[in-house]
């Protein structure tokens, strides 16, 4: 990614991160990496929501669905920056719930050791 690149991708993360609260419904959303292709064109945000005591589905289909709104929030805060506003792709970023699985497998193991030298 060259300098332009980057700095797009920073600026579109700082300013997608406000217009984001309007659509939380209940919940937090981060904005977990965004990246821009070359050309500028197309914008790939990763998001990563919180909704306790409810599933993150709903909410991530409604932010999906609003993408022409978004799109257009982020036009006016960034008209005088880019000649065209990119496409915008949102993707649902799971590392979090990875990571939760892996560190309960670690904990069932180490459990595991535990009891067995006991026993």
């Amino acid at each position: 990614m060259s300098i332009r690149t980057e700095r797009v991708a920073s600026q579109i993360k700082r300013d997608l991160g406000p217009i984001l609260q309007g659509y939380q419904q209940g919940s937090i959303i981060t904005i977990t990496s965004v990246k821009i292709s070359d050309d500028l064109m197309l914008v790939r945000v990763y998001l990563s929501i919180y909704a306790p005591g409810t599933d993150t589905e709903p909410i991530f289909d409604y932010i999906t669905e609003k993408t022409p709104a978004i799109r257009t929030e982020l036009a006016a805060l960034m008209r005088h920056q880019l000649r065209r506003i990119p496409e915008i792709h949102f993707y649902l970023d799971d590392t979090a719930d990875y990571v939760n699985k892996i560190e309960n497998l670690f904990k069932k193991i180490q459990e595991q050791r535990e009891t067995g030298n006991n026993s």
